[in-house]
């Protein structure tokens, strides 16, 4: 089973602002390239290295209508890791965090048991060229953090949708 294959609620990036900025920081790299370039300035090469390292980071983002978090019959699914079955789920919580005066939204999946026995699919092992690119999750402990204001829909709905299907299939 891969990661094309899921059926169920699915969330992908939102389509509108979230990519405005890594096409910006892609502009800036290509014109500190060109002006290093042209005056041979190695610190401006370095600079649009690092840009051009970003805007590969957040390729992602760009990839719209591509699910990248869902839950269906199985479990609950994220790009990069695989399905969670159900069974090992203990908790899904939506956390805010406050960053620096900003509230953004976490969607925290705690396990009962160890990652890799909670995987009914295992989907870590990614091709070398996405190696370095963005995940929709990350994982510490036994808990799967997902910050969800990056997708398309509202944090609320995720939750929502995400603890409703657990209710069902978890029975």
């Amino acid at each position: 089973m891969s990661q094309d294959d899921m059926h169920g609620y699915t969330v992908a990036y939102e389509r509108e602002e979230i990519q405005f900025p890594v096409y910006v920081v892609c502009l800036i790299g290509a014109c500190l390239a060109t002006i290093g370039f042209a005056i041979d300035n190695i610190i401006l090469i370095a600079l649009s290295l690092m840009a051009f390292g970003f805007a590969y980071y957040n390729f992602p983002l760009l990839e719209t209508g591509k699910p990248r978090i869902g839950c269906g019959q199985y479990g609950i699914f994220a790009e990069g890791l695989g399905i969670v079955a159900w069974r090992s789920i203990k908790e899904i919580e939506l956390k805010p965090i406050d960053i620096r005066g900003s509230t953004s939204n976490e969607l925290r999946i705690t396990l009962e048991d160890p990652l890799q026995k909670a995987l009914l699919v295992d989907w870590r092992r990614r091709p070398f060229y996405r190696f370095l690119m963005r995940l929709p999750w990350t994982f510490s402990g036994n808990i799967i953090r997902i910050p969800v204001d990056v997708f398309d829909r509202p944090a609320e709905e995720i939750m929502q949708s995400f603890t409703r299907m657990m209710a069902f299939y978890k029975r």
